[in-house]
């Protein structure tokens, strides 16, 4: 199973420290490391913009204190996970220890930081998947999945755009991939993805709208309706995925 990448903000003042941490996660996979900072303003800023599965942090940064930087990321991103890492031993550490995931010293290694990030990314996610069969009836399994299981993650505010991605999503593989598939959500940090899996040939491509035309609208809505979609090759054939959002 396609597992969601854990999306990370890196921060720390020390260009050569990041660039190592994010050549580490990028060689060991299933990161996206999706902002960096070099000082505490910016850190707290982009915990707000993009609101990450996990920040690592340092705790030196030269603008604003560590424990006033970590307080205002709690505050603008509480689902984030912030991860320590460290140049020395803080003399409040049992204060950060309680209100972070995990704390690293810089000499730990990074081998020790990336298995420590993918354990705190990872355990708030869930994933459920449904196998559709190639028929009309697809589409109305799909979206009773997707109510069930958004009602379940109290995700209730993204039902609407999430049924209809779904009913498009699925839709198109049935009709146009010309065979079943499989359809995964996943959540993480507020975010909402839809994966639809099917072993149809091509690449959909959003058409333009033509008021004469009942098809080929269905990715113009879907690009409109989500923060981000794409199409990738599988080992069954493709996979179509969008990301929704919390406001």
């Amino acid at each position: 199973m396609t597992r969601t990448p854990i999306r990370v903000v890196l921060v720390d003042d020390v260009d050569d420290v990041r660039r190592l941490v994010r050549t580490a996660l990028r060689f060991h996979g299933g990161f996206d490391v999706v902002g960096e900072a070099s000082t505490g303003a910016q850190a707290i800023d982009l915990a707000g913009t993009l609101r990450p599965e996990v920040i690592v942090l340092d705790l030196g940064l030269p603008d604003i204190a560590g424990q006033e930087v970590l307080t205002q990321i709690r505050e603008e991103s509480p689902a984030t996970q912030v991860v320590l890492l460290s140049g020395g031993e803080p003399t409040d550490r049992a204060w950060f220890e309680e209100r972070t995931a995990g704390y690293l010293l810089k000499d730990a290694g990074v081998e020790h930081l990336v298995e420590l990030l993918e354990h705190v990314g990872r355990r708030d996610e869930d994933v459920r998947s449904l196998d559709i069969p190639h028929d009309p009836i697809g589409s109305g399994l799909a979206r009773e999945m997707v109510r069930e299981t958004l009602a379940e993650w109290a995700m209730e505010g993204l039902l609407d755009e999430a049924e209809l991605v779904v009913s498009e999503l699925v839709t198109n593989a049935v009709t146009h991939g010309g065979s079943a598939c499989r359809l995964e959500l996943s959540h993480s940090s507020g975010a909402l993805r839809i994966e639809v899996i099917d072993e149809g040939e091509g690449s959909p491509e959003p058409q333009p709208y033509d008021s004469s035309s009942e098809h080929g609208r269905g990715l113009v809505l879907v690009s409109a309706m989500s923060t981000s979609w794409g199409v990738e090759s599988a080992p069954e054939g493709k996979k179509v995925w969008a990301v929704l959002a919390l406001g």
